[in-house]
């Protein structure tokens, strides 16, 4: 239960471009911010505002900036809008390409925080070769691509604490390496940091360090994508005391499959900076068409696995003066499974013609997921789940398309009892009219949950107007509370129960 009856988020974005110069600006507007959404949204402001000069391929931004290094291990400033996040830079950035091949890049500011900033200041550089570009009149004939960079980038805050002594310079550092061929894509990247003492790791002088690899094969109808990282110790913000999501310098990403689907999206992983060891593999294969199996127009499969692990420590006591709080193992996986994820989609055309379609995805997923160490929970059973989806659209004509999707969760018994909130269900019908109507229902139910003890529907309906880039929907129905993450950046979203209205344009 809030107070207000209504809440709002409201934001609109203006850019102008002229030749070399370019300007910009973001109103936003939280009165107040819808729940689920960061608290620290309240009122009204400018939060984002910039101007970008570029001439004779050198850029400078003043204002506000998003930017990424690398994969982003040392530092990336972005947004997303629909997690509430961003860590935007206010200050300078400079981009510089001084010569075919060699691109330079630097920012300095303070990110931003709600309608303020962070205390920390926040310095970076990171400069990356192309050596066939560089090379262009001995290697025109080579394929193979090979960029190398590296990168380096240091925050400044204050030491305001008496009890304990802490640096007040953080720097870290990375190099990476990515080598393509017209069907392999090779990319490593490792990042030292050294000691920095927060409220996340619990105020520990060890040094911390994160490797991160990937490996991509292609070839018309098959690929093959493979990622592997391990991290120890290795969230960086801007502020030592910052929790959540507030005032993160870096990025881990998640390496787990990004599920659409509802209900396997049900338990996402969230990145755990103090340590983690993670593999992820990927297979798509599209059967022939014209076969018994592939169909008329062939039929693609995709297998994916994905697994996290806690890293192999050693507690240690006091040591040199200072406490390193534990000792790890380069590489080591630990007894902790954090998360693990085994599915497989099955996607098929049945007729395809110029004004009708009639497509369905099937898709089975089994997980494990640790809430103890995801969640941050004590004494939770680590979730056993299954989870079955059937996707169904049917175009009928140019005027009508109807889809279904029907998904199914259940999940295991720990002592005889249910394990977490039991299983679900759902059901997603939506009707298309035309090129501008469409209206939808869906029934999510959670039944066998052993603390409710009781079966919950959570209905929701919607209706909307498309014209253009014009875009009204309208809906009603209960929100189930839970977890929200893209790239294992998470948000709560907490139960609520109303009336929705989503107005969006462009122009």
């Amino acid at each position: 239960t809030v107070p207000e009856k209504a809440l709002m988020n409201g934001w609109g974005n203006i850019n102008y471009i002229n030749g070399k110069f370019s300007a910009g600006l973001r109103y936003e507007s939280y009165l107040n911010v819808m729940q689920g959404y960061p608290s620290g949204y309240k009122g009204t402001g400018i939060p984002y505002r910039y101007a970008t000069y570029n001439n004779d391929g050198l850029e400078i931004t003043v204002g506000s900036a998003y930017e990424q290094f690398g994969s982003g291990l040392v530092l990336r400033a972005y947004e997303d809008r629909g997690l509430g996040y961003d860590n935007a830079l206010d200050g300078m950035r400079v981009r510089y390409n001084p010569y075919k091949g060699i691109y330079l890049k630097g920012v300095w500011g303070k990110q931003r925080n709600f309608f303020t900033t962070g205390p920390g200041i926040v310095r970076g550089f990171d400069g990356e070769i192309n050596l066939n570009e560089l090379f262009d009149s001995c290697m025109a004939n080579v394929k193979t691509q090979f960029i190398f960079g590296g990168s380096f980038v240091s925050k400044y805050q204050p030491d305001l604490n008496p009890s304990l002594i802490l640096p007040q310079n953080v720097g870290t550092w990375a190099a990476r390496g990515n080598i393509i061929t017209s069907r392999i894509n090779l990319y490593g990247e490792y990042a030292y940091k050294i000691n920095d003492p927060t409220i996340g790791n619990g105020y520990i002088y060890k040094p911390g360090q994160a490797l991160f690899t990937s490996a991509t094969y292609s070839q018309k109808g098959f690929g093959l994508y493979g990622a592997y990282m391990y991290v120890d110790n290795f969230g960086y913000r801007s502020d030592r005391d910052a929790t959540g999501n507030s005032l993160m310098i870096n990025y881990l990403p998640a390496l787990t499959k990004q599920h659409t689907y509802l209900l396997a999206a049900f338990y996402p992983y969230a990145s755990q900076p103090n340590g983690e060891v993670c593999w992820q593999g990927e297979a798509d294969y599209k059967i022939r068409k014209g076969t018994k199996l592939g169909g008329k127009y062939g039929t693609t499969i995709t297998l994916n696995y994905s697994v996290a692990h806690g890293i192999d420590t050693t507690q240690l006591n006091d040591r040199l003066g200072k406490d390193y709080g534990y000792s790890a193992k380069w590489s080591a996986v630990g007894d902790s499974l954090f998360y693990q994820d085994a599915n497989i989609e099955i996607y098929r055309e049945f007729f395809h013609r110029t004004a009708s379609l009639l497509k369905v995805t099937v898709m089975y997923a089994n997980m494990i997921y640790n809430k103890n160490v995801i969640e941050g929970h004590v004494n939770y059973a680590v979730v056993h789940a299954n989870i079955g989806v059937v996707d169904v659209t049917w175009k009928v004509n140019k005027h009508f398309t109807f889809h279904t999707d029907a998904e199914h969760m259940s999940v295991g018994k720990t002592n005889g009892v249910v394990q977490d909130q039991g299983n679900w269900a759902m059901l997603l019908e939506e009707v298309s009219i035309g090129n501008h109507f469409f209206i939808a229902g869906m029934d999510e139910w959670n039944y066998g949950n052993p603390v409710a003890d009781q079966r919950l529907h959570y209905y929701n309906v919607q209706a909307g107007f498309l014209k253009g880039t014009n875009r009204i929907a309208v809906g009603y129905g209960k929100q189930r509370a839970g977890i929200f993450c893209v790239g294992g950046v998470c948000r709560f979203v907490p139960a609520s129960n109303g009336l929705t209205l989503t107005i969006t344009s462009s122009f």
